[in-house]
């Protein structure tokens, strides 16, 4: 009796004791943030707060020497990025130049990577391959093989006596001066059908300071080189994440296309492509951001010569900071570098990005069904 009593007060003040609205979420945020701390912090002090100063920098005259956060450094606002657009001078120039010399190079290394990891991808995907850990092991060597010491090789394999013009020597053709030659491709091709000088419309003109004849040059014989070492590098990473999304295909589908009298080209075309499309996007993503920031190779092989053929932004940010002791002018072009590669990628997302496959296609209409009487 008296148990049913309680019960009945409990019941009717409110089925016993409240609890606190949002006590639990409260208490598990408060833990989020808790865990979290310390990535924020380590990133906050040596990612976020550093790009902060070197953005201060960019805004200064700073010469290296002295703390660039002082009344005696001059401001000069935005001068550092305005004199490599709208003034002329040897800034612009030389980093117009690089622009030119990054957009060739980007042009070839990141469609022959892909084609190529992609390519060693279906190769030792396939399952009739013998010995595949040893061809996955030979393709990905090179990729964790130190730059540095790769690029010394190449400086003896692509010498005048080097191996290179060696090999072209056994077929009767006689190899250039490779890191002496800076002659662009284009302009051989020109002028191995007669123009060997630069017609008068292209002559003149020409946006931010090159004329239009600089523009058409074409990657220098160095920078072929360069971008050989590259593709040859880079591709074993990148067979590794088509690897990877091969794998994760299913085996149904390309025999269902098989069963019904698909060729292996269109297996391939309508089947495979499409199933790899994220990691598509993510190989040319990647190749892309490590095509602008080239340096190392550079800085071993060329240091920007022969006649700046080899020059990029990366290279060229270094340089003007830690040689010409222009900090700030130097910090100038690494931003605007970041720009370039996030405006670049964004364009690559949207032009990569899955149309929605409900909509009708242009110039498509839809089949009116008859209505039953």
């Amino acid at each position: 009796m008296a148990t049913e009593t309680l019960t009945a007060v409990a019941t009717a003040d409110g089925g016993g004791p409240r609890r606190r609205r949002g006590g639990t979420r409260s208490n598990e945020n408060l833990a989020g943030w808790l865990f979290v701390a310390p990535v924020i912090v380590i990133l906050g002090l040596f990612l976020l707060l550093p790009i902060l100063m070197a953005l201060w920098v960019s805004l200064t005259d700073w010469n290296g020497q002295g703390s660039p956060f002082t009344g005696d450094v001059p401001f000069v606002g935005a001068h550092n990025y305005t004199q490599l657009f709208t003034e002329d001078g040897l800034a612009r120039r030389d980093f117009m130049t690089s622009i030119r010399n990054n957009i060739y190079y980007v042009a070839i290394v990141v469609p022959a990577q892909t084609v190529l990891a992609l390519g060693l991808a279906l190769v030792v995907n396939n399952r009739m391959l013998k010995g595949k850990s040893f061809f996955r092991s030979a393709f990905y060597f090179p990729s964790v093989t130190s730059s540095v010491a790769i690029s010394v090789v190449f400086l003896f394999l692509f010498a005048n006596s080097g191996a290179v013009n060696a090999l072209l020597g056994v077929v009767g053709i006689d190899g250039p001066e490779w890191f002496a030659d800076s002659r662009g491709v284009l302009h051989l091709l020109f002028g191995a059908v007669g123009v060997d000088s630069p017609p008068a419309a292209l002559a003149d003109g020409g946006p931010f300071g090159l004329s239009w004849w600089d523009w058409l040059a074409g990657p220098s014989v160095a920078m072929v080189s360069i971008i050989t070492l590259v593709v040859w590098t880079t591709s074993g990473t990148f067979m590794l994440m088509f690897l990877a999304g091969l794998q994760n295909v299913p085996v149904t589908l390309d025999e269902a296309s098989t069963l019904d009298g698909a060729s292996r080209w269109q297996r391939f075309r309508y089947v495979t492509l499409p199933m790899i499309r994220p990691t598509t996007f993510l190989v040319l993503t990647l190749g892309m951001i490590g095509s602008w920031q080239v340096f190392d190779q550079v800085y071993v092989m060329s240091q920007g010569d022969p006649a700046k053929t080899t020059l990029t932004p990366a290279y060229l940010s270094y340089r003007t900071a830690f040689r010409d002791f222009d900090y700030g002018s130097g910090a100038a072009i690494s931003f605007v570098l970041f720009l370039i590669i996030i405006v670049l990628t964004l364009i690559q997302r949207r032009a990569l990005a899955e149309r929605d496959t409900d909509r009708p296609r242009r110039g498509w209409r839809r089949r009116r069904v008859p209505e039953r009487s």
